[in-house]
């Protein structure tokens, strides 16, 4: 029972250090050994890790990765940026629209999406106006926050929006979490310009506009999108008149793989160039996530404590920390069915939504959008994030981001 555990911790260490020896350590292979490490001491039974590895995930981030590339490679990313980024001409006006930008877009594409092609964007503009590439910050930070405000912003709000009887998801979660998360947008934005105000310097933003390099799979980068876009529309319209109909967001992604790994004759390009290693990562987690989830740990501990669980403090302490240790969403699959034999009302449920997103400001390992960037960045220009430049800021964030969320859920 108790070699996951050890399992896990050695884990979050070697991901907080990221060396052993002289020996430089990327997440994915740290991650990958923790899942060895189970897999060899009998932890978890092969036929059990297979079974863990969620297949919708895996497919939802192979198709995205595949956009993701696409739009890179054809130069439509950077063009995309330049149109959405123009308008901005200082360094508080950029990490403000990418804060609220990014926040928006992961709200309605879900923020392992704007993760996935938002993160060389980021790097572009770090780039070109000579700040530092620790702007991926405010990328984590936007879509993180952005996506408590929608009950498709992230796969634990999907989750709860379907299974905690909440009535029309849309307008339930607006109405308590949108402005709150507004505020703690700003929040984001004040602490970034505390912590690195160093990079806020006075002079002016020129943009220039990057040329198309492929016209033709900028073109099929274009279809893709807007397919995405599209069809995650077709998901809300049916969420609200056909829920029993089963659009998962894994349809969405590979629909809008499907004309660039069709018409584009640089496929095979496109497909060595996507982020494997983070889906490797996936995989492993999938599979330590289980081996400490079937230890029953937790769950005994949560029970044992004798706590309120359904206060909406007690539910938003408890799932930020948690979610630290058994990750967001097999939290969620745990505390959700609790709060429903307890008898918690709508306020409850989007108080877990809240409490288990926002987990993922406080260590890269609270939220998978966080490991994508890192990942991503780290293969395409060797920059990262460090277990301590991420949390200097990502705890007081993550205090303040509770206090905001308890303050205006408690209001009758």
């Amino acid at each position: 029972m108790i070699i996951p555990l050890i399992v896990l911790a050695a884990v979050f260490l070697l991901i907080a250090v990221r060396q052993v020896g002289q020996v430089r350590l990327q997440i994915w292979q740290i991650m990958l050994l923790g899942a060895i490490a189970v897999l060899i001491t009998g932890q978890i039974s092969p036929a059990e890790a297979l079974q863990s590895i969620n297949v919708d995930v895996m497919l939802f981030l192979f198709g995205m990765f595949v956009v993701g590339a696409a739009m890179e490679e054809s130069g439509y990313l950077s063009h995309l940026a330049y149109n959405l980024f123009k308008r901005a001409r200082s360094i508080d006006s950029l990490i403000l629209s990418i804060l609220f930008g990014m926040g928006v877009a992961s709200a309605f594409l879900m923020n392992d999406t704007i993760a996935i092609i938002g993160t060389p964007a980021m790097l572009l503009l770090a780039k070109k106006h000579r700040i530092s590439p620790k702007l991926l910050l405010t990328l984590a930070f936007a879509v993180t926050i952005g996506s408590v405000t929608s009950p498709i912003g992230n796969p634990q709000n999907v989750l709860i929006a379907i299974n905690g009887d909440v009535p029309n998801p849309f307008i339930t979660f607006s109405r308590y979490l949108l402005l709150p998360t507004i505020l703690n947008l700003l929040v984001a934005y004040f602490l970034l310009k505390l912590f690195h105000r160093e990079q806020f310097h006075s002079r002016p933003l020129s943009h220039s506009q990057e040329p198309i390099k492929d016209h033709q799979l900028a073109r099929l980068s274009k279809i893709s999108l807007l397919l995405i876009v599209a069809l995650v529309i077709i998901k809300i319209l049916l969420g609200f008149f056909a829920p029993q109909v089963d659009f998962r967001l894994t349809y969405v992604a590979l629909a809008a793989a499907i004309p660039i790994l069709i018409f584009s004759p640089r496929r095979a390009r496109i497909l060595r160039n996507i982020d494997w290693q983070t889906l490797i990562f996936f995989a492993a987690m999938f599979v330590l996530m289980q081996s400490v989830w079937l230890t029953g740990f937790f769950q005994s501990t949560i029970t044992s404590l004798n706590l309120n669980i359904i206060s909406i403090p007690m539910i938003l302490i408890i799932s930020v920390l948690v979610s630290q240790f058994i990750s967001n969403v097999p939290l969620v699959a745990l505390y959700l069915p609790m709060l429903t034999h307890a008898g918690a009302s709508v306020k409850e449920m989007v108080a877990l939504a809240a409490g288990s997103t926002i987990a993922g400001n406080l260590f890269i390992l609270g939220a998978a959008s966080n490991v994508i960037i890192i990942q991503n960045a780290e293969k395409k220009s060797g920059e990262t994030l460090t277990f301590f430049e991420f949390s200097r800021i990502g705890i007081p964030l993550t205090v303040l981001n509770v206090l905001i969320y308890w303050a205006f859920l408690s209001l009758p």
